[in-house]
């Protein structure tokens, strides 16, 4: 059984795989070790983990995870990978991306694919049917939207998302909303769109905190997965694991 552990900016997230499928899934604020030690003991057959971190790592917990277990690997640049890296400057290229990548690569085999993950930061990337990681874009999330038109203008105010927005504002709340939600639309659609004239069989794929909010807004068919990167994370480990 492999442990997945992925530290993001604001939560953790674990993982238990038998294989390819999900056995038990966790997130937390803060990860202790005394934490996974309890999770353990629902899934004692643990041998293999992967920690895929932004932030700094609880020193406890990092030594009791290079010490506990029967392989351990901390994902960064130069760890292997079961994808072709295009990028031009791999060493930039957030490694959540390409664990997602290959998450959809493991969900669609030999297909090309547009991975969107609708998070903090919004980032569209192409995976070519052969196994590449093409490369990509990165926008402003939906939150960063809303704020920078608060905090870079005097008279904006804050607005949050909502289920009700208009094609055309016609109060400057209105505009605000249907100006930031219709545009992250229009740009996902657009994509698709653009991607589609090269790739006609290209299958989009959708994660990220807030892709539940688009999913039903693209006019374009698109496939859901909260939990891409967890399953990119563990082909990772797979993949290491097999080439010890």
């Amino acid at each position: 059984m492999n442990l997945v552990i992925d530290i993001g900016n604001s939560r953790t997230k674990v993982a238990f795989f038998s294989q390819k499928e999900i056995v038990g899934s966790y997130s937390f604020d803060f990860l202790t070790s005394e934490a996974l030690k309890d999770l353990l003991k629902r899934h004692p057959d643990t041998k293999n983990v992967i920690l895929s971190s932004v932030a700094s790592v609880d020193s406890t917990l990092y030594s009791y995870l290079k010490t506990s277990f029967n392989y351990f690997i901390e994902l960064n640049p130069h760890t292997l990978l079961p994808i072709q890296n295009d990028y031009k400057t791999p060493e930039t290229l957030g490694l959540d991306r390409l664990a997602a990548a290959i998450g959809a690569m493991e969900l669609f085999p030999d297909q090309d694919l547009l991975v969107i993950d609708a998070g903090t930061a919004m980032t569209l990337d192409l995976i070519l049917r052969n196994g590449t990681f093409s490369g990509g874009n990165i926008s402003p999330g939906l939150r960063i939207r809303f704020r920078s038109l608060h905090e870079f203008t005097r008279k904006l105010p804050l607005v949050e998302e909502s289920n009700q927005y208009a094609a055309i504002g016609q109060t400057t709340e209105e505009a605000i909303r249907a100006g930031v939600i219709n545009g992250m639309i229009f740009e996902m659609d657009g994509m698709i769109e653009q991607l589609k004239k090269k790739h006609p069989q290209i299958q989009p794929v959708l994660t990220g905190g807030d892709a539940m909010f688009f999913e039903r807004r693209l006019k374009n068919h698109i496939f859901v997965k909260f939990e891409i990167t967890l399953i990119g994370l563990n082909r990772i480990l797979e993949y290491n694991v097999e080439k010890q």
